[in-house]
Formats: structure tokens, sequence, C-alpha cells
């Protein structure tokens, strides 16, 4: 039965609908209230957290230089362990060995340096009058612009200097040292607690993806692992060679600059070069041209052609092999980043970043011979490769 307009029950009706719409938009209103609260305090989150982030930048870097340091030591650990050593054994042995070359180091550096200090202030006067009796273009430049008196005053006002500048000096070597200990405590609790890291790191992922998680971050170690105690090795050879041919060649300062040598070497690219440069200036300041710094020049051009093709081949066989132009932009950036300790870390993570890629294609490649089709073609429309089956064996059933 149709109702008509002055029907009650039609009244009630229309109003009823209106008081639900009314709560559905109200509804809705305070839907989008809850959403735009939600919203905000997320963006709030973020941006405290990223604050947070850049506040304790300098810490969160050291913290990843000794995660970086642990892990490149780690493969010297887990080789003292199955040769039976405990794990917190290893890494003591480990940081003691690596002390005790610091120590040398400095043992045989600050002594000749002070000593050599002493005597360059002493004998100036008289370098700067053989200079200036062999040089001709330095005897006038000393008439124009008095040079030697200009130095011997500078050697004679820089004690003074460095005391005035002591509280700034102390400041600066007390961060540095601040920043070392930390690193070095940090680098301690993160190799002796590697394999808890790992297994945690893993277990951060879902669960149908920890077993492929584990492969990437044990392949990840290693290969970081490989190439940094691989380039550790190399460094101590050349060190050791480098020594034995100063005192062959009677090169004075031969312990700190076979030290030398091996620091630099551990610098991509250019390190080798570079260490061969300062040890041929110190020999041709300290040693006559020839035939002693000529032949500590051609025992560095002789040294790098023995490491580029018969050391570093032997000792790097594992790692992985990337271009040269790879190295050079990983260690630029690295460089720019984190200085020095970041184009030692870009290489390594390059490497390992280069096998995760190839694996990851060798994967595809693998699954696309399986399913006969092409490497890195798109499925066919409306479905995976495998859809057309079924409906082939529909058609053969109905034509039977």
């Amino acid at each position: 039965m149709t109702r008509t307009r002055g029907d009650p029950a039609a009244g009630s009706t229309a109003a009823g609908d209106r008081d639900r719409a009314g709560a559905g938009r109200q509804a809705r209103s305070w839907a989008a209230y809850r959403w735009g609260v939600f919203a905000c305090l997320g963006v709030l989150t973020v941006l405290a957290a990223a604050y947070a982030v850049y506040v304790a930048r300098a810490v969160l870097i050291r913290a990843l230089v000794a995660l970086f340091f642990a892990v490149s030591l780690d493969p010297a650990v887990r080789w003292l362990n199955r040769r039976g050593v405990g794990r917190g054994l290893a890494v003591a042995i480990i940081f003691a060995l690596a002390l005790g070359i610091v120590v040398a180091f400095l043992l045989s550096t600050i002594p000749a340096l002070v000593a050599q200090f002493q005597s360059l202030a002493g004998d100036l006067p008289r370098y700067l009058d053989e200079l200036s009796q062999r040089s001709r273009g330095f005897r006038v430049l000393n008439r124009q612009f008095d040079v030697s008196a200009q130095l011997e005053g500078l050697v004679g006002t820089l004690p003074s200097r460095l005391g005035s500048g002591l509280l700034g000096f102390t400041s600066r070597v007390f961060g540095a040292v601040v920043g070392g200990l930390t690193v070095l405590v940090l680098t301690i609790y993160f190799m002796a607690d590697l394999p808890r890291l790992r297994s945690g790191v893993v277990r951060l992922m879902p669960r149908h993806r920890r077993a492929r998680s584990a492969e990437v971050v044990d392949l990840v170690v290693d290969k970081v692992g490989d190439y940094m105690i691989g380039n550790i090795l190399i460094s101590v050879v050349a060190g050791i060679i480098s020594y034995g041919a100063f005192r062959v060649l009677g090169v004075p300062f031969a312990i700190p600059l076979a030290i030398l040598v091996a620091l630099c070497d551990l610098i991509p690219m250019v390190g080798a070069t570079l260490g061969a440069i300062l040890c041929v200036a110190v020999a041709a300041f300290t040693t006559p041209l020839w035939p002693t710094t000529v032949l500590v020049a051609a025992f560095f051009v002789a040294y790098q052609q023995l490491e580029n093709y018969l050391v570093a081949p032997r000792i790097l066989r594992s790692t992985v092999d990337i271009s040269a132009a790879a190295v050079l932009l990983a260690g630029l950036v690295g460089a720019t980043v984190l200085g020095l300790v970041g184009a030692l870390m870009a290489i390594p993570v390059a490497a390992a970043v280069k096998v995760l890629y190839s694996q990851r294609v060798a994967a595809e490649e693998a699954a696309a011979a399986r399913s006969g089709a092409a490497p890195g073609a798109p499925p066919p429309a409306g479905g995976t490769a495998s859809a057309p089956a079924p409906a082939t064996r529909s058609r053969s059933r109905r034509s039977g």
C-alpha cells in the first residue's frame, strides 16, 4: 500500500534516514580527525628520531667504525678459534698485537722527531748558509725577501707559539684520545659478541626470509673480513720488506719509515705511491742522492710491481674482483663521508654489494631457465608464465 505525503510513518522514516546520515558524517569526521592526529604523531616521531640521530651522529659514526673494525678482524679471531683458542682469548691476542704495533711506532718515532727538531733548530743557520752558497736562486730570494732571517725567527718562536696554543692543542688531543678509546672499547665488545649480533640481525627479518637473510649476512661479513685481513697482510709484508731494504741501504729511521709504508699501503689506489714518495723524500734529505736515494726509489718501483702481480693476487685470491673505476668511485665516496676510514670501508662494502647482485642475477637466470623463458622477460598478460598450462589441458579434455 502506498503511503501518502501526510502519513506519520513516512515522516518518521525520513527523520531516521537523516539521523543515520548525520551520524555517518559525524563518524567519518571523527575518523578523519583520528587519522590526522596519527599522521601528525607519525611525522613528529620521524622528525624526533632524525634529530636524535643528528645530535648523536658522532657516537653513531664511532660505533659504525668500531663495527667495521670488528668485522674486519673477525676472520683472524675465527682462525684462532679453529685452533682451539677461545673467542675472548683470541680477541685479547689480536688487540695485544695491534697495541704492540702502535706502541712500537710511537716509541720509534716520537724520540727521533724530538731529536731531529732540536738538531734542525740548532743547525738551521748552517744549513741556510750552505744552501745560499750552492743555489744562486736562493741567494736572490734571500736578498729580496730576507728568507733566512724569517726562517730562523719562525723556528725560534715555534716553542712559544706551541706553548700559547697549548690549551687548544690539549683539548684536541684529549678529544682524539676519547674518540679512539670509544672506538677501541666498542670494537672489543663487537668482536666478542659478533656471532650473537649476526643472529640478532637475522631474527629481525620475517620468519620465511631468515634463511636467505642469514646467507646474505654471512656473505657480507665474510667478504668484508677477507678483504680487510688480506689488505692488512699485504701492508705487513710491505712494511717488513721495506724495513729490510732501509737497513741494507743505510736509510735512517728504518722502523718508523717501514711502519709508515705499511700504514700508507692500507689506503686504496694511491697509498703505496704516497708511502714511496714520503720515504724517497726522507732519503733525499738524510742520505746522498747517489746511490742511496736512487736505490730507494728503484726499490719501491720494483716492489710495487712485485706486490701488484705476485703478493696481492695470492693473498686476495678469495676476494671479489671489482673494476678500477668502481674502486676509485667507492674510495672517493667513502673518503668524502668518513675520511680515511670511509675510504677503507667503501671498497669491501662495494665488493659485497657486487657479490649480492651477482647472486641475485644468477638466481633469476636459473629460475628463468627452469621455466623456459628468457632471463628478465615479463610474464604473459593475465598471470604468470605457467598459467596457460591448465587451459591447454582443459582444451584437450574438451576435444576428447
